[in-house]
């Protein structure tokens, strides 16, 4: 009697566990209640419990718990990774488990763009809601000093490129990127410059890609107007570019340059100085860095803006073919205008 009563509860046990196992791998393979594809972050240092309430709270999850005892079973509760992730409608429980063990983050994405200078960067790193802010507020020589770069000033040292990120990446990780980037570029240019150039280090390399920047739009023109300053550079001329001018003008440059600007003299006054600026004015790509120590010079010494929709430029070896083509852009103007 005894034997038997055994056996049926041995039975019911058993048949117990197995419809609880059926149905715990029927939960691991229905879905979420999910409509629509949406985000969810797991902060540092969350522990796994509090990520199954958090689900559970969304209304997604059901049976929390049973998360925590799969993530156990399978070890999926050490290997969970900080972060914001995407969930799909159709996501099972085990597939969350495994999104969150891969670390396959949503990746957010902040553009630097060439010819910006370092205040226009730090700009677009500010407002920008993905990035975890450590340093708003500090100042560009403290930024430089937290980059290891003490002393070195921040202008043109950045690459203008798109970076991407996962939600709470710090801005002086994405500006070490870009540091380090730039860094790479200017060394892979300056190992590959002209024999004969006449710039002393990839600094001056540097600041020359800044200036061939802010002065064409067009890249086929980028090696011809590096070639116009180096040449002026061999023969001691002024370069006389209007970018230096607005970039030492800072914040007080009001979109017209006066006549008064070009002959106050400053340390970035192209005019009134002979030689390159003392700094970058802008960041400079790939091009333009390439065009710096590679220039295209033809004898140009003059170039000016033809006028044309495709803002190209006209050059020029002489002061009176110079003056013909400023003639000519000024006559174009004045018929837009018309």
């Amino acid at each position: 009697m005894k034997l038997r009563w055994s056996l049926v509860v041995l039975l019911i046990v058993i048949a117990a566990g197995l419809a609880a196992y059926g149905a715990f791998q029927r939960w691991l393979a229905t879905p979420l209640a999910l409509e629509e594809a949406a985000s969810f972050e797991i902060p540092g240092g969350q522990p796994l419990a509090t990520t199954a309430r958090d689900l559970e709270q969304r209304g997604w999850l059901k049976r929390p718990r049973w998360l925590l005892f799969y993530a156990r079973l399978t070890g999926a509760d050490a290997k969970v990774r900080a972060g914001e992730y995407q969930i799909n409608p159709g996501t099972t429980p085990r597939q969350l488990l495994e999104l969150f063990e891969s670390g396959t983050v949503i990746q957010h994405s902040v553009t630097f763009v060439e010819g910006w200078t370092f205040r226009d960067l730090r700009r677009e790193l500010d407002r920008d809601e993905h990035v975890q802010h450590t340093l708003k507020g500090a100042s560009d020589e403290e930024i430089m000093k937290r980059l290891g770069e003490a002393g070195e000033a921040p202008e043109g040292r950045f690459f203008p490129d798109t970076y991407v990120f996962g939600k709470g990446t710090t801005d002086l990780e994405i500006l070490r990127q870009s540091h380090d980037r730039m860094r790479r570029e200017l060394d892979a240019a300056w190992k590959d410059r002209a024999e004969d150039s006449p710039l002393a280090s990839a600094y001056e390399a540097l600041i020359l890609a800044s200036i061939v920047e802010k002065e064409t739009a067009l890249a086929a023109e980028r090696p011809r107007i590096a070639g116009v300053f180096t040449t002026r550079l061999r023969r001691g001329m002024l370069l006389q570019t209007d970018p230096t001018i607005i970039y030492g003008l800072g914040p007080k440059f009001d979109g017209n340059l006066r006549r008064s600007d070009l002959e106050r003299d400053g340390p970035y006054n192209t005019y009134t100085r002979t030689g390159l600026p003392p700094t970058p004015i802008a960041l400079p790509g790939a091009a333009a860095l390439r065009a710096a120590v590679r220039p295209d010079e033809r004898g140009d010494i003059y170039f000016v803006a033809t006028g044309l929709p495709d803002g190209s430029h006209t050059f020029s070896r002489t002061l009176a073919e110079h003056e013909a083509a400023v003639g000519e852009y000024l006559a174009r103007l004045r018929q837009r205008r018309k």
